[in-house]
């Protein structure tokens, strides 16, 4: 990808704080490769490409959560901001709370987020279980879920307290998942998630 040299510029000026929207917009007008996903997380840009079997997960758990929750309260790869330094997710799924609405830049609030799934990508793996996971508990969200295919485990996370999540539970693919005593209110169903 070329960059042309008043985005280098603008973006090596560092005289002041930037914010989320002046990142996103800057990344706009770089261009984020077709099949890249792009998020902020603690003020750094990461973009991970989209493989298979990645998207093959995401579109599983979607299926699944699809046969419960309407389709327009579930939303992938849409910016949220999120509590912390310079937070601009673009989650693999998220499940929105019945009756949300966007704030007046048309975001979607990480106040109503319920649920959020997460599929590991090698080179952004560390933001999920760290950063990533962080901010979810301080927003709240009650429970968040990470996808490893490399491992072939998931690791749901529930009960949230300041910027940790309390309760963990881990299951290799092909356990369900109980996600029914958690918003998504679903046993999830791994056995056909792929592996890397």
């Amino acid at each position: 990808m070329t960059v042309v040299d008043t985005d280098r510029i603008d973006m090596a000026d560092s005289s002041d704080e930037r914010t989320l929207d002046e990142m996103f917009e800057a990344l706009e007008r770089m261009g984020v490769p077709e099949g890249y996903k792009a998020e902020i997380v603690g003020g750094h840009i990461f973009m991970s490409p989209q493989r298979d079997t990645h998207w093959d997960i995401i579109l599983d758990i979607y299926e699944q959560l699809r046969a419960k929750h309407a389709r327009k309260l579930l939303k992938s790869d849409v910016r949220i901001d999120y509590p912390g330094h310079l937070n601009g997710f673009a989650s693999d799924l998220t499940l929105i709370a019945e009756g949300a609405a966007k704030d007046d830049r048309g975001l979607w609030r990480h106040q109503d987020v319920k649920f959020v799934a997460e599929v590991i990508s090698r080179s952004t793996g560390l933001n999920d279980y760290g950063p990533k996971k962080a901010a979810y508990a301080a927003a709240k969200v009650p429970a968040h879920l990470i996808v490893d295919p490399y491992t072939g485990r998931c690791v749901l996370h529930t009960h949230p307290k300041g910027e940790e999540y309390t309760v963990d539970a881990r299951f290799d693919f092909g356990e369900p998942v109980d996600l029914s005593g958690t918003p998504a209110g679903i046993v999830l169903n791994t056995a056909d998630f792929p592996r890397d």
